[in-house]
C-alpha cells in the first residue's frame, strides 16, 4: 500500500434521505460511513455472493452491457499496453447475466481473469432496482450507474460531475488527490484513453519514482478511504481518484450530477479546442490570448461588460439555453467551413 497519512473526513449516522447541500456541494471529499447500509442489495451482499447475485437477477430483463475482459496477468489493472498504442484488455458487448455467470464460475480460480462492467445505467440494465436501493438527492437529476466485477485497479482520473459512490458489495479503497496535483500525477493522452477519461500513468501498486519522481509530492496531498458494503464517498468535481475493488465480487452504485445548468457544454471541448487553436501560437500571441481568457472567462465579473448596453451584450450577458444553442450553431459553421 502507498504511504498515505491523510484520511478522508468521515461522517457517520446519515441515511439516504439525509443528504443536504452542505454535503452535496462540498469542495472536499467526504466518507459517509454506513449511508446505504440498509439497502436490500447491501444486506444480500453481506450475506454472500450467491445472495447478492440472486438479488440482482431479480431485476434482470435481457440487458446487454459494455464489459472489459483481461488476462489474469493484468491483475485487474485496466490500462495501456507497453508503448501506449493499445490496451491490455479487450471490450465486449455481453448480456449482464453472462457476466454474473463468469464471476460465479471464477470465484475460486487463482488467479482469475479480470472481469469488469463499468458505468452501466441502472434503470436500463436492472429496471426496478432503484425502487429498493436509492439515495435522495433532492431536486438533482443524477445519472445512476452500476459497476460490477472482481478485483480491479482503476487508474487515477477525474470526472466533471460531482460523484456519490456507494459500495454495495465487496471492499474498496479510494485514493484521492485535489485538482492542483495534475502536474504530479503524470497524466497520459487526452484523446486516447482506456475508458474515456485521461488517466495517471503511475502504477499505484508499484510506483516507479525514477520515472515519475513528482508522484512522491502528489502522495503528500493524497487522501484515502477504506470502504466496506454500505459506505458511500462524496467525490467533488475534478478531484482525481484511484479506485481499487479488493474482493472477488464487487458492486458499486454511483450518482453523477453537475452543479451547472444543463445547457452548459463540457469544458473538455474547450480544452481540446484550445490545444488546437492556442497552444502552438507564437509566445507573444499566446500571452495575449491568456489575457483574453482571464478577462472574459476566469476573472469575468459584473464589470466585464458594464460599458456595453445591456440589450447588446449578447454572449457577454448571462447565458441561457437559447443563447448557448446559437453559439453552438455558430461554432459548428466556423469549424465546418
Amino acid at each position: 500500500m502507498l504511504p498515505i497519512a491523510n484520511k478522508i473526513r468521515e461522517i457517520t449516522g446519515l441515511r439516504p434521505g439525509d443528504l443536504g447541500d452542505a454535503i452535496l456541494t462540498s469542495t472536499e471529499p467526504l466518507l459517509l460511513r454506513g449511508l446505504v447500509a440498509d439497502w436490500p442489495l447491501v444486506r444480500a451482499a453481506r450475506a454472500s455472493q450467491d445472495e447478492a447475485d440472486a438479488y440482482l437477477r431479480r431485476f434482470y430483463r435481457d440487458a446487454t452491457v459494455n464489459a472489459m475482459l483481461g488476462a489474469p496477468e493484468i491483475e485487474g489493472r485496466y490500462f495501456y499496453n507497453e508503448d501506449l498504442t493499445g490496451f491490455n484488455f479487450y471490450p465486449i458487448r455481453v448480456r449482464l447475466d453472462a457476466v454474473l455467470d463468469e464471476l460465479q464460475k471464477h470465484r475460486h480460480t487463482e488467479p482469475p481473469p479480470s472481469i469488469y462492467v463499468g458505468s452501466t445505467t441502472i434503470d436500463t440494465s436492472l429496471p426496478g432496482l432503484r425502487a429498493e436501493n436509492d439515495v435522495d438527492l433532492g431536486e438533482r437529476d443524477p445519472l445512476v450507474s452500476l459497476w460490477i466485477g472482481n478485483r480491479t485497479r482503476i487508474a487515477a482520473h477525474y470526472d466533471l460531475p460531482d460523484n456519490l459512490a456507494c459500495v454495495a458489495a465487496g471492499h474498496r479503497r479510494f485514493t484521492l488527490f485535489p485538482p492542483d496535483q495534475l502536474n504530479n500525477l503524470y497524466v497520459g493522452p487526452l484523446d486516447y484513453t482506456p475508458a474515456g477519461q485521461a488517466i495517471s500513468l503511475v502504477d499505484f501498486a508499484r510506483p516507479d519514482y525514477e520515472k515519475f519522481p513528482r508522484f512522491a509530492q502528489a502522495l503528500e496531498h493524497a487522501q484515502v478511504a477504506e470502504m466496506e458494503p454500505g459506505d458511500a464517498l462524496f467525490i467533488p468535481s475534478m478531484w482525481w481518484h484511484h479506485v481499487e475493488a479488493l474482493d472477488r465480487f464487487n458492486i458499486l452504485v454511483n450518482y453523477w450530477w453537475r452543479q451547472s445548468p444543463g445547457y452548459m457544454d463540457t469544458p473538455t471541448n474547450a480544452l481540446m479546442h484550445a490545444l488546437m487553436t492556442v497552444r502552438d501560437l507564437p509566445p507573444a500571441q499566446r500571452k495575449a490570448w491568456e489575457g483574453l481568457f482571464r478577462h472574459y472567462v476566469f476573472e469575468a465579473n459584473e464589470d466585464t461588460a458594464a460599458h456595453i448596453p445591456e440589450d447588446a451584450r449578447r454572449i457577454l450577458a448571462p447565458l441561457d439555453d437559447d443563447m448557448t444553442r446559437a453559439i453552438r450553431t455558430q461554432l459548428l459553421k466556423r469549424m465546418n467551413r
